[in-house]
């Protein structure tokens, strides 16, 4: 009885037998995802060394020149090794702070660190790398706690919800973004990768129905006119691509086969991709309800409907996307207004005119969508 009404709470009951089975390949697919070799494990970086937890145990700070909020020097470390097959070992090592915080890190008595350990022809430590402050059991801790959450309050939609997230993490982390480094092309691969995550997440949330195909066919459409219009804007805009952190270091790591731009014009219709995923299930399920609640409503009185709940929707959702990429440039659009920095100036300016097109390209998909889907909807709920 108790797990009859368990089922139940998740809402176990309301799925059908093959949207089950298609739930539970989703999930063995997605574990297998997990463990794809990258091709990139045995890189020379970090041959014949080790990763390790240690302990701050003491921190002379009188090479650093301190200038305001920015320090600039090396701070003089020693270090317990926490990992247990040199554990208690006692280290000297230093921490290099270039003077850029969003780069340095600051180490006091006691904290916990990251480290890569160097080690010697016979298996002895000759040096410890600092790399950053140790956070994986605090990712753990958050992690275990979203997970429980969206399990406890979404139920059964939530374990959907979280073989698709975690899907996604996989497939950019394990496929994507390794193919794009072993030579694919970056807009090729990720206008692929986008629509692998896009029919999964809702196939997955819709289930196998003409509601999810509906969605589907809105999304993908979206995602295919916002790479053509990325692409036309990017090359118009003149925008190089080397605009995001790290793009450039790629250049300089054996990786210069890269087309920055390519992979700027990739990253625009990837970010807009889920706005897009959501309206279109919000337009498509709202369709498929009408059609169920009024079953001889006409094609056209559908469309009509769905475009009505289309505009509304859309209207909201391209504000949401202002703000999620707003997040991007604050600083630096605060840094232009302190300054007195005139409105054309800073319009001109690639890493705002790079901002403009990745903002206006993904809403003006994101509009797009809505269309797509109601038409789709028209078309196949009707059927």
């Amino acid at each position: 009885m108790l797990k009859h009404d368990a089922l139940s709470f998740l809402g176990f009951y309301k799925e059908s037998r093959r949207d089950i089975i298609f739930i539970i390949v989703a999930g063995i697919f997605t574990i297998i995802i997990m463990f794809i070799p990258t091709g990139f494990e045995g890189s020379a970086a970090y041959s014949n060394s080790i990763r390790s937890r240690v302990r701050v145990k003491n921190v002379n700070n009188e090479m650093l020149k301190i200038i305001g909020p920015v320090r600039q020097g090396d701070q003089q470390l020693d270090v317990e090794v926490l990992n247990k097959r040199f554990k208690g070992q006692i280290h000297s090592t230093s921490n290099n702070l270039i003077g850029k915080m969003e780069l340095d890190k600051i180490y006091m008595e006691g904290d916990i660190a990251f480290a890569v350990l160097r080690l010697t022809d016979d298996e002895k430590i000759a040096h410890v790398q600092m790399i950053d402050h140790y956070r994986t059991h605090k990712t753990i801790f958050l992690a275990v706690c979203f997970i429980a959450a969206m399990i406890l309050i979404m139920g059964w939609m939530g374990i959907k919800t979280l073989i698709s997230f975690t899907f996604t993490i996989m497939a950019l982390v394990r496929i994507l973004y390794p193919m794009i480094l072993h030579g694919w092309n970056p807009i090729f691969a990720s206008i692929l990768i986008a629509l692998l995550i896009t029919s999964l997440t809702l196939f997955l949330v819709g289930g196998l129905s003409r509601r999810a195909l509906t969605a589907f066919l809105g999304a993908s459409g979206g995602i295919l006119v916002t790479s053509i219009l990325a692409f036309v804007f990017t090359s118009w805009f003149k925008i190089h691509g080397a605009v995001r952190p790290f793009t450039e270091n790629l250049l300089f790591t054996g990786f210069g086969h890269l087309n920055l731009a390519h992979l700027f014009i990739a990253g625009v219709f990837i970010a807009a991709s889920g706005a897009m995923t959501d309206l279109s299930m919000d337009v498509a399920a709202a369709m498929d309800e009408i059609k169920k609640q009024q079953p001889e409503i006409s094609r056209f009185a559908l469309m009509r409907s769905g475009y009505t709940v289309a505009r509304q929707a859309s209207g909201t959702m391209t504000t949401t996307l202002l703000l999620a990429y707003s997040a991007e440039y604050t600083a630096m659009i605060m840094v232009f207004i302190a300054q007195g920095v005139p409105l054309e100036n800073i319009i001109n300016m690639i890493w705002v005119s790079s901002e403009i097109v990745h903002t206006l390209v993904g809403s003006f998909g994101l509009i797009l969508v809505a269309p797509l889907t109601v038409f789709a909807g028209g078309m196949l709920l009707k059927k």
